[in-house]
């Protein structure tokens, strides 16, 4: 039986815009009002829980209200809580950008801190840019992405995003982005598996560097997946065309780690699969374990080297945010590498990501309505077609994905859907039990949403 909208549904829906809404949805699905959490699990104003499995979009590593993680927190709140970051420093942020400098790909010496990811995304545009500037190179005023890609809401990271559904109605606002089609290996042009494949596709950023190199400063790519396009897989060895490839057209290769940063793809790093060190690797989400907005931007000797000078050239790199290097984000972010270093996360990972996969492979790759089962590391995502044979999508007005989300909640799981992809991202010490409810109840509202539609399951 439906409940009742309470007071506090009434309230918020009286003053609060919430984000990738539409807000007339919400008048027959109001919000959710969760309480507390606990572990991998959300409890709302009714003591119902649901499985938080794509944590919290994608920031939660360690379970809500970790212990660990709220001590430090704690601790730190009674010491200093933020500071002016211009001409201040404190000991939390010196001992982050040691931290993270020494685990990133070797070369990436120096951290940039800023407040989110899409921040972080207009930093590394604008280093880029205003370094090209200051070596001679004023031509190179354009950014090569992805169709397909996702970097984030601001007007710069928007403009090298390519998903339509966010960006469209702004274009008369965005930055002219020289696009290349991305890799798509559930619908691969050239026919080849990515497990064998070497990236012909990569033959597309090729193309638009060969005719625009000269105007480029930078390639900005999601390594190893497209998240927001559909959690869109790819190998590694297309990230080592696409690095051989800028190294040789002068061109910054940007690495959007937001995402798939501090182990969602198997290593701590996704570009580690790949062998690679971008010219800028862009952080945030899992940085601080979901408690806290923070992101940073990591770069090259030779990056900083050209705004350093005097003051009067001009040269420095002067953007700022109120909040850089919150002492509170960059305490909490030391503790969740300390985790990783102490807790063995990283085979943690290795061990539930092949759980998961073998669950998952069981329940969902002869459903008639799956496409696909793909994962990396611990990011599993299942395409929905209304055709295996012919890979055919169901129309976004369908809102597939959405009801069965809807479905999902009453069931006490949340898996927040791409269109008609929906997906796997949980935190990290999901149980195997709390893994299995996952993938059998998502399997379990597959089969009983297409079943009601009067479609065959089965």
């Amino acid at each position: 039986m439906k409940q009742a909208v309470t007071d506090l549904q009434v309230r918020d829906l009286r003053h609060v815009w919430h984000p990738c809404s539409q807000m007339k949805d919400y008048e027959a699905f109001p919000p959710i009002v969760i309480k507390k959490g606990q572990g991998v699990w959300l409890y709302d104003e009714h003591d119902q829980r649901y499985l938080d499995a794509v944590s919290s979009w994608w920031v939660n590593l360690f379970g809500h209200a970790n212990p660990r993680i709220s001590q430090a927190l704690s601790e730190q709140a009674f010491t200093l809580e933020h500071t002016i970051f211009a001409n201040f420093t404190h000991e939390p942020a010196i001992q982050l950008a040691e931290k993270l400098t020494a685990l990133a790909p070797q070369g990436l010496h120096k951290v940039f801190f800023a407040d989110n990811g899409s921040s972080a995304i207009e930093v590394a545009l604008k280093m880029s840019f205003q370094y090209h500037m200051q070596t001679g190179k004023p031509a190179k005023k354009r950014f090569l992405a992805l169709t397909d890609a996702y970097h984030g809401e601001t007007i710069g990271a928007l403009s090298v995003g390519g998903v339509g559904l966010y960006n469209e109605v702004y274009q008369p606002l965005l930055l002219d982005t020289v696009r290349a089609k991305g890799p798509d290996c559930f619908r691969c042009p050239f026919q080849e598996d990515p497990a064998s494949c070497n990236a012909p596709c990569s033959q597309f950023v090729e193309e638009q560097l060969q005719a625009h190199h000269e105007e480029i400063t930078a390639v900005i790519i999601e390594p190893l997946i497209q998240a927001a396009a559909g959690m869109k897989m790819y190998p590694p060895v297309y990230l080592q065309h696409l690095r051989a490839l800028c190294s040789h057209y002068d061109v910054h290769f940007i690495a959007d780690e937001i995402a798939v940063g501090f182990g969602r793809t198997g290593t701590l790093f996704a570009c580690e699969q790949a062998d690679i060190m971008p010219d800028f690797m862009c952080l945030s989400k899992g940085l601080t374990g979901g408690y806290l907005p923070l992101s940073v931007v990591l770069t090259t000797q030779q990056i900083y080297d050209a705004f350093y000078d005097d003051y009067g050239t001009m040269k420095a790199f002067l953007h700022s945010h109120s909040y850089s290097g919150n002492t509170l984000a960059c305490r909490v972010a030391l503790e969740v590498l300390t985790m990783f270093q102490e807790e063995q996360v990283m085979e943690m990972i290795q061990h539930k990501g092949q759980y998961m996969r073998a669950l998952a492979m069981e329940a969902f790759c002869d459903m008639p309505y799956v496409g696909e089962y793909r994962q990396v590391g611990l990011v599993g995502a299942i395409e929905l077609v209304k055709s295996r044979r012919t890979k055919e999508a169901f129309a976004s007005e369908e809102r597939i994905g959405y009801q069965i989300y809807q479905r999902a909640l009453t069931k006490g799981l949340l898996i927040r859907p791409l269109g008609n992809v929906l997906y796997f991202m949980p935190p990290y010490i999901i149980s195997e039990e709390e893994m299995s409810f996952m993938i059998h109840t998502t399997k379990e509202t597959i089969e009983q949403f297409f079943q009601d539609r009067g479609a065959k399951v089965g």
